[in-house]
């Protein structure tokens, strides 16, 4: 499943899948975008897969759009490139596993927006996070202009798409958009450790609670009850359920299965 702008390595429960044009910054490319949606593809249907990581080769996460090809592009052909984005945005939105960005050096435009489309972000302390758009005279991609201004409002997220300005790492961090901050020569290996600790939880739990969330920034308080209402009587009926009440009781760490 690998190609050349996507590396794909499965490592017990985790799917690591490494943007990797690192002479462009991580610029996204056709071959990139098809590649992280079957990617995503193959986590949906894989059991063993708990936990999806994303992350960039060389120096940087991703630059987003490759401004060195803008200009010489018709509209049809970056309406069909957003289109594509489209896609991997949803397909990371609608994957019932949690994904976690795994951001170092810079993140720019839409790099930004597919981080934001994840569930969690882990940053090296010193990185930084750029909507750059307005620099080429363009509106945001990917899904900025809906996830931001659900995390900081309207008036913050104005601000960082109307300057460009970038912006510190502990700052995204103080704005609650990154979770974990740790020093850059440990990214990798605090971002397996924090999705080992995630892949060792209860996977149809953990889907569920990433559906439901989602969810309740579009539906109402009512809805919300009920879906929770419809939600746990299929979560009792788990493998999972019945084996962290018995961890509980026994009081032992449960060994979830994802059953």
């Amino acid at each position: 499943m690998n190609n050349q702008h996507l590396l794909v390595e499965v490592k017990e429960r985790i799917l690591t899948l490494t943007l990797n044009r690192p002479e462009s910054l991580n610029s996204f490319s056709h071959d990139m975008l098809e590649g992280i949606i079957e990617a995503i593809h193959q986590a949906k249907i894989n059991p063993e897969i708990k936990v999806i990581v994303l992350s960039g080769a060389g120096r940087s996460f991703s630059a987003g759009g490759d401004v060195k090809s803008m200009g010489n592009v018709s509209p049809n052909d970056v309406y069909d490139h957003i289109g594509l984005l489209n896609k991997v945005i949803k397909a990371l939105r609608d994957l019932e596993k949690p994904v976690i960005a795994s951001v170092h050096g810079f993140a720019a435009g839409a790099g930004v927006n597919l981080a934001l489309a994840c569930d969690l972000i882990i940053a090296a302390d010193d990185s930084k996070f750029a909507l750059s758009f307005s620099q080429v005279g363009l509106i945001s991609d990917g899904g900025g202009s809906y996830f931001l201004p659900r995390l900081i409002g309207p008036y913050l997220a104005k601000q960082f798409f109307f300057t460009a300005e970038p912006i510190q790492a502990e700052r995204m961090a103080q704005l609650g958009i990154v979770n974990v901050l740790v020093p850059a020569e440990n990214l990798v290996d605090e971002t397996i450790k924090f999705a080992n600790k995630i892949a060792a939880g209860p996977g149809k739990a953990n889907g569920m609670m990433k559906k439901l969330i989602d969810q309740s920034f579009t539906a109402t308080l009512d809805e919300m009850l009920e879906l929770e209402r419809i939600t746990q009587p299929l979560m009792v009926s788990t493998e999972d359920h019945l084996e962290g009440v018995a961890a509980f009781k026994e009081k032992r760490k449960a060994i979830f299965t994802g059953k």
